[in-house]
């Protein structure tokens, strides 16, 4: 397949690294700091099972969506409309368009955008930038996406790549069991700056945790949203799989940027007021990542 990545981050990195290590065109879109160093180096994939430089085409022009057959879209939430904008004018219509992304409402909002169909897909795996052109990868590593007539061959060539990918039809829950486990992950491994395996061994975590997924099952039963497996079994068994993983969040604020609590608790917020469930532990962690993402300077001392 000729694959374009684009917003090519930790998550964007790992899986076009994989599928172009198993042969497939892949050009990935990202920073000139790590276009640089891949078209120097080839992206260097450092995994749990193996550690080596995969060569690969690399751009900061979107325009070369042009040639794709399929785009692995893999932007931060906060920029899904903006840098869909910016690529509609070179997709081609017959393109198959994978949002992988953090969030439930990204590949509606994408699609709106483009004006063509867009998959969703949620994405399960640990994985971080450990320096320009050098993926690192903690843990899993497996996708489960939307049913269309490109899906099960696009889910027979990941899997074949070493990307487990499952086919669902109802993978507006499993986007929702994915947020779940955000919800109760992201925001704390933010605040406190440590990885999950430390986590979760804190003092009242795994009490915040379990509010955190009540508060969220009770807003997706009022959205009307089936929620597939057990989900708090899901998320007091993460940190065994992913012990010494950073939240996105956690890494957005240790580089100063914004991050994408918006899309995680803060979309559970905002649902829960429209719905009229109350979200309130969510609700904290919302507005205690707001204020650290808004602080610019250390806080001056009382007069």
């Amino acid at each position: 397949m000729n694959i374009t990545v684009v917003g090519a981050g930790a998550v964007g990195c790992y899986f076009g690294g994989m599928l172009a290590r198993a042969g497939h065109k892949v050009t990935l879109v990202a920073r000139p700091n790590h276009v640089a160093a891949i078209q120097r180096d080839g992206l260097r994939m450092q995994t749990t099972t193996f550690d080596e430089h995969v060569r690969l085409n690399a751009t900061s022009d979107i325009a070369t969506v042009q040639e794709a057959q399929v785009v692995l879209f893999c932007v931060k939430s906060t920029d899904t409309e903006n840098t869909g904008a910016a690529m509609k004018p070179f997709l081609n219509p017959s393109a198959t368009v994978l949002s992988l992304q953090n969030g439930v409402d990204n590949a509606d909002r994408l699609q709106a955008v483009l004006g063509q169909p867009v998959l969703a897909a949620v994405v399960y795996v640990a994985t971080e930038m450990a320096g320009p052109g050098h993926v690192k990868h903690n843990g899993r590593g497996d996708l489960v996406i939307s049913p269309s007539s490109s899906s099960a061959a696009i889910a027979a060539e990941l899997a074949a790549a070493g990307v487990p990918t499952e086919v669902s039809d109802n993978v507006r829950g499993a986007l929702w069991a994915k947020l779940i486990l955000n919800c109760a992950y992201n925001a704390m491994s933010a605040i406190a700056q440590i990885p999950y395996g430390p986590l979760v061994r804190g003092e009242g975590v795994s009490a915040v945790m379990q509010d955190v997924v009540s508060e969220c099952l009770a807003v997706a039963r009022a959205d009307g949203v089936r929620v597939p497996g057990n989900v708090p079994e899901a998320v007091s068994k993460l940190a065994q799989s992913m012990p010494a993983q950073y939240s996105s969040t956690a890494q957005d604020l240790a580089r100063g940027k914004a991050s994408e609590i918006e899309h995680l608790n803060g979309y559970v917020l905002h649902r829960g007021v429209a719905l009229g469930v109350a979200t309130p532990v969510n609700r904290v962690l919302h507005t205690l990542v707001k204020l650290m993402e808004n602080r610019t300077t250390s806080p001056s001392t009382p007069a």
